[in-house]
């Protein structure tokens, strides 16, 4: 292929206008809407009554939120957090001016608030060794009770050894008692009625003896069995009371009983909120901050 020389172009000959690169870049960056995400329209502005109105139903729900399951003192500072937060935001509303009373009865009902809370915290924080507690009780209890039940049982046991004993020894008697009494012939063919009588006599003082020997015999059971069993009451009674009151107390560890008092808090606050406003209307200050014109 030759070699074909270069044709100048003449000055005169029309060329289409182009935009210098610079300018085109300059364009892209000067009209973002081209490329990019439309501009959104501006939300219309809250007014004071409405955030008020927002404000007042956030406490509210705040006062009556329940927690889940113990331990409670996982949602304490959360929930705390969420209060002060709701308190910040009505300050910084721009046409809302608080006074001094509303940041001290404010203040003054956090205070109160987070030493009833803390309060809460340490009951939880020893429920856990109330348990441990609960557990020796009852074990020590159960040591209590099966010490009497063998205290009990040995009792019964020489008891019945005892009373089978005069039993055996009045069943033998009743017999040489009834012996007498039908002799006739044999051994005692000899004797004469009186010694016959005589016999009998002792046999039945043996008898009654041994009769009252055994009656002595169970009421003083009875009143061993009665002592043995106050005795061991006054040793189980303050095991039982003091296994009560861990109880209690594991109990009321394992019940929100912040429910009550944080509804009252939050209700304290809404009325220092409404107390704000009553007296920011007393002043003669409408919803926008100006004063209406005098007469």
């Amino acid at each position: 292929m030759g070699y074909q020389p270069r044709i100048k172009s003449s000055r005169n000959t029309a060329h289409p206008y182009k935009k210098p690169l610079r300018e085109k870049d300059k364009d892209k960056r000067g009209n973002p809407r081209r490329f990019g995400r439309q501009a959104e329209p501006e939300k219309p502005s809250v007014t004071e009554t409405k955030f008020v109105e927002v404000t007042l139903k956030r406490l509210h729900v705040l006062g009556a939120q329940k927690f889940g399951s113990s331990p409670f003192s996982e949602h304490f500072n959360r929930w705390l957090t969420n209060v002060e937060a709701i308190l910040g935001e009505f300050e910084a509303f721009p046409s809302i001016c608080v006074d001094e009373q509303f940041r001290s009865e404010c203040a003054e009902t956090i205070d109160v608030m987070r030493l009833q809370l803390e309060e809460r915290r340490r009951k939880e924080a020893i429920a856990e060794q109330e348990t441990k507690n609960i557990v020796y009780c009852r074990s020590f209890l159960n040591q209590v009770n099966a010490k009497y039940a063998a205290a009990i049982s040995a009792l019964k046991a020489q008891k019945d050894s005892e009373v089978k004993r005069l039993n055996s020894l009045i069943v033998q008697l009743k017999s040489d008692q009834d012996r007498i009494i039908r002799l006739k012939t044999g051994f005692w063919r000899g004797l004469s009625k009186k010694e016959r009588e005589q016999k009998e006599l002792v046999v039945i003082e043996a008898l009654n003896e041994k009769q009252l020997e055994l009656e002595l015999v169970v009421l003083n059971f009875k009143g061993q069995q009665r002592e043995l069993r106050e005795q061991f009451e006054r040793r189980r009674e303050p095991i039982q009371k003091q296994m009560q009151i861990f109880q209690n107390k594991v109990q009321e560890a394992e019940t929100d009983g912040s429910l009550e008092e944080r509804w009252f808090a939050c209700g304290a606050l809404a009325d220092a909120v409404n107390g704000f406003l009553q007296r920011k209307a007393a002043d003669g200050v409408d919803s926008n901050g100006i004063e209406p014109d005098s007469a």
